[in-house]
């Protein structure tokens, strides 16, 4: 879970003491014990959010199915094809032939499928509240010395914002409808005695045949497989603590209001920050704001004018870039720094292009500064 701050910071200058009587009620930089030389920026505590996930089906579960037909096998069956009997001798026995019916397949059923049917969906999620703050500003062309009596207060609100998300919703699930298999018959025939024979009787045995059916020797079957849902996770943005309240924050007055020499070397032509530049940073960068949460501070990176404009502009932000992401590696939030390459835009001396300098005042030019902002 990141949870991350926005804050607004402007400033305010105590030399000897700060009369409370001039000061908004409860906006009053600290007065006890008021000594010359201290200076204090005034922030707005700033609102505090954090990011959560949520999952969202946009496929349902459902279910596949899949039929396997009836089987038969033949069978064999003896089967009576001529009746035993007795012959007279004088007067012969008198035969009939009959058609006698039989199943040579039985009926039976087999199953289709009727595959899953599904709808589309919309469902709307809200991805970022509904929030407000307090933002100050001081009015152009203020006729008062004192900035304080032209200093507005607004309250901003800023709509919440929101993310459709397509999902499919099930409108039937899958099912099965019967295929029926019909009976298949047969006949065969036989002679069956019409008349006896009368006087000697002689015995005529039966006579019989082999027939083949099939018969059922499996009935059809479905097997069943559940598709799972499909999900979707959704980041959204979530109000923890709601800012605006004003705090201040004693700082070193030569670092008001001022560019400050951030005094480190890169290595030629690379924005990677050597060790020792390292900890020039935690001592003169690092420190000021553990100490100060609530300042937020450009890093300005410039370079001398030897090489494209182009390129020094490029490197420059690089350089200043490498700084802010150092201080966010030792656990300073981000969105307290700035990062502004001005490459050769904001040299101090007369070496622009063209113009033949020493070393010496080229490294005048190859400089990184600090400064706290509003």
């Amino acid at each position: 879970m990141k949870i991350f701050t926005l804050s607004l910071c402007y400033f305010m200058f105590q030399v000897g003491f700060l009369a409370a009587q001039d000061q908004p009620p409860g906006n009053e930089p600290p007065t006890d014990s008021p000594s010359p030389g201290k200076c204090y920026v005034k922030c707005i505590t700033p609102d505090e959010f954090k990011e959560e996930t949520v999952t969202v089906e946009v496929e349902p579960a459902y279910t596949v199915l899949k039929t396997y037909p009836a089987t038969f096998k033949t069978v064999e069956e003896q089967v009576l094809v001529k009746e035993a009997s007795k012959e007279l001798r004088y007067v012969p026995a008198v035969y009939e032939t009959v058609e006698v019916p039989y199943i040579s397949k039985e009926e039976a059923e087999n199953l289709e499928v009727i595959p899953a049917s599904f709808g589309d969906d919309l469902e709307e999620i809200e991805t970022y509240p509904e929030v407000g703050r307090w933002e100050y500003r001081i009015l152009e062309d203020c006729p008062s010395a004192n900035k304080e009596d032209c200093m507005v207060a607004c309250y901003v609100e800023y709509p919440s914002k929101s993310e459709t998300v397509p999902t499919k919703t099930l409108e039937a699930d899958a099912s099965t409808s019967p295929i029926p298999v019909a009976e298949e018959n047969a006949s065969y025939t036989k002679e069956v005695v019409k008349t006896p024979a009368r006087m000697e009787e002689i015995e005529i045995p039966a006579e019989y045949a082999t027939i083949t059916r099939q018969v059922v020797d499996q009935p059809a079957r479905v097997e069943e497989e559940t598709i799972p849902a499909v999900t979707e996770t959704v980041t959204k943005t979530v109000l923890v603590k709601k800012g605006g309240m004003t705090v201040w924050e004693e700082v070193d007055c030569e670092l008001v209001g001022t560019a400050n020499l951030l005094p480190i070397l890169y290595e030629l032509n690379s924005a990677r920050i050597t060790p020792e530049s390292e900890e020039i940073i935690d001592e003169h960068l690092l420190s000021l704001m553990q100490d100060s949460p609530a300042l937020r501070i450009e890093i300005m990176s410039h370079t001398d004018s030897r090489g494209s404009d182009d390129y020094n502009m490029s490197l420059s932000q690089q350089r200043a870039q490498s700084v802010v992401n150092y201080l966010v590696g030792k656990g300073i939030n981000r969105n307290r720094l700035e990062a502004k390459g001005y490459g050769e835009t904001r040299l101090v001396n007369k070496c622009s292009n063209g113009v033949e300098c020493t070393e010496a005042q080229h490294q005048a030019n190859r400089r990184t500064e600090f400064r706290i902002i509003q």
